[in-house]
C-alpha cells in the first residue's frame, strides 16, 4: 500500500509545483540560510522586531520551495502567513489592488483555507481587545476610518446589511466614504468626521497595518508575508516599475505601526543586469521623482544588494536525492536498486538547473519503477525568465506607464 503523503511529494516535485509538504519535508537544505530567517522569526517572536529581507536566485533553483519552507517554520511559530506571487494580475505598483490579492492568500496557523475575518466574530464593542483595536485605528494610523469600520461593524452585529460591506471593505472592496458615514450616523446617531478624507491610492497602508495589529491582539506571534515571483514586476513600465519599489520600501523599511511583520521577497539574479540596469532604473528615478528619489533608490540599492541563494553543495545534493529516494519508494511500495550515489550521479549529469536535477532523478527512478532499469533522465532544459513589458488594460487606456518602444 503506498504512503499517500510520500505520493504528494512526488508528484508535486515532478510536476516542478512547489508545496507546503514538499517544503516541510526539505527543510534540511540551505540550514545556514533558514538559520538566517529563522533568526528574523525570532526577532519578531520576541521583540516585536518587524523586518523585510530579499533574496535572489537562479531560475529553477528552489526559490518558491524556500518560500514554502518558510511557511512551514512560520505556522510552527504560531504566525499568520501570507504566501502571494507578484504577477500582471496583482502588481505592487498600486498597493489598493495588490490588497485584496493579499489578505485572499493570508493563512491563520493550523487552517488549510485563506481567510481571517472570522478572527472578528468574538469581539464586541466594548471589550477590551476590540477597544486596542479601536484606539490602534484612531491613533497610530494616517487615516481614522477603520476606527468608523470597526466600531460600526461590532455595533451592527447580526445585522447582514450592514455587516457584509463592511467586511468586504477589510478585504479589499473598499466602501465609499459616504455610504461609510451613513452607516455609522444609524448605527450611533453620530457625525462620523474623519480626519483624513480616505483614499484608496493613498492609504491602503493602513489597512496591512491593522491587520498586523489585529493579528497581534488576536494572540499570534507574528505576521509573515512572503512575495514570491517579484521579478515579474520587470515587466511593468518605468514609472509603474518605480512605484513598486516605493511600495517594496514599506514592507523592506516599516513604520512603527506595522506591527510584528517579517516580509521576504524572491527575485531572478538576472534582475539586476537586465532591469535595474538594463532598463536603467536609476536614471528613470533621477527623470521622474527628481525632488524625492527616496525611498526608492534605498529598496534598488537593497535589491543589488540582496543575499544570493547559491546552490545546494554536493553534500546537500546526496541528502535530498537520497530523500526523494526514500519517498518514492513509499510513495509506490518498491525498493529502488539504484543508490544514493548513483542518483548524486544522476542529478550532477543533468547540468546546474536545480529543478531539472531533481526532475532527472525523478525520471531515473520512475523507469527503474517501471521497467527495472533505467537511463540517465533527459529533462530538458527550463526556458528563462522574460522581463518584456506587459501593458494592463488600465495602462493601455491610460498610456501613463508604458515605456515608449
Amino acid at each position: 500500500m503506498f504512503d499517500f503523503e510520500s505520493r504528494h511529494i512526488i508528484e508535486a516535485l515532478r510536476s516542478g509545483v512547489p508545496s507546503r509538504t514538499v517544503g516541510r519535508c526539505f527543510s534540511e537544505a540551505r540550514a545556514p540560510l533558514l538559520s538566517t530567517v529563522q533568526a528574523r522569526l525570532d526577532d519578531v517572536r520576541d521583540n516585536g522586531k518587524s523586518s523585510g529581507m530579499i533574496i535572489r536566485g537562479r531560475y529553477g533553483e528552489g526559490k518558491t520551495h524556500l518560500l514554502n519552507t518558510v511557511f512551514s517554520m512560520a505556522f510552527e511559530n504560531n504566525m499568520v502567513v501570507s504566501l502571494l506571487p507578484l504577477t500582471l494580475e496583482n502588481p505592487m505598483d498600486k498597493m489598493h489592488t495588490m490588497y485584496p490579492a493579499l489578505v485572499n492568500h493570508t493563512y491563520l496557523p493550523g487552517r488549510e483555507q485563506p481567510g481571517f475575518l472570522d478572527l472578528l466574530n468574538d469581539l464586541s464593542l466594548n471589550s477590551d481587545p476590540s477597544n486596542v483595536l479601536q484606539l490602534f485605528a484612531l491613533k497610530e494610523l494616517e487615516c481614522d476610518k477603520l476606527y468608523y469600520v470597526l466600531r460600526t461593524y461590532l455595533s451592527a452585529s447580526g445585522k447582514d446589511d450592514v455587516q457584509f460591506p463592511l467586511r468586504a471593505d477589510l478585504e479589499g472592496d473598499f466602501i465609499a466614504n459616504p455610504a461609510l458615514k451613513k452607516m455609522y450616523r444609524a448605527e450611533f446617531k453620530q457625525v462620523a468626521k474623519f480626519n483624513t478624507p480616505f483614499g484608496k491610492t493613498l492609504h491602503t497602508y493602513d489597512y496591512i497595518a491593522f491587520l498586523s495589529k489585529l493579528f497581534e491582539v488576536k494572540g499570534y506571534n507574528g505576521w509573515v508575508i512572503l512575495f514570491d515571483e517579484a521579478e515579474l514586476m520587470g515587466r511593468l513600465g518605468k514609472k509603474a516599475r518605480l512605484n513598486f519599489y516605493k511600495n517594496m520600501n514599506y514592507f523592506l523599511h516599516p513604520q512603527p505601526n506595522l506591527i510584528n511583520t517579517f516580509t521576504l521577497f524572491t527575485f531572478t539574479n538576472s534582475y539586476l543586469d537586465e532591469v535595474i540596469d538594463g532598463k536603467h532604473d536609476l536614471k528613470n528615478l533621477g527623470e521622474l521623482f527628481p525632488d524625492k528619489p527616496e525611498p526608492i533608490r534605498t529598496v534598488i540599492n537593497d535589491i543589488l544588494a540582496s543575499l544570493g541563494l547559491a546552490s545546494l553543495n554536493q553534500e546537500e545534493i546526496l541528502h535530498v536525492v537520497s530523500l526523494i529516494r526514500d519517498y518514492h519508494s513509499k510513495a509506490y511500495n518498491w525498493t529502488p536498486a539504484s543508490t544514493d550515489e548513483q542518483l548524486q550521479r544522476v542529478a550532477d549529469a543533468a547540468g546546474n538547473v536545480l529543478r531539472t536535477r531533481l526532475r532527472s532523478v525523478l525520471e531515473y527512478l520512475d523507469q527503474e519503477y517501471q521497467y527495472g532499469d533505467a537511463k540517465a533522465g533527459t529533462v530538458g532544459a527550463l526556458e528563462t525568465e522574460s522581463f518584456e513589458e506587459v501593458p494592463s488594460l488600465e495602462e493601455m487606456d491610460t498610456n501613463n506607464y508604458l515605456e515608449p518602444n
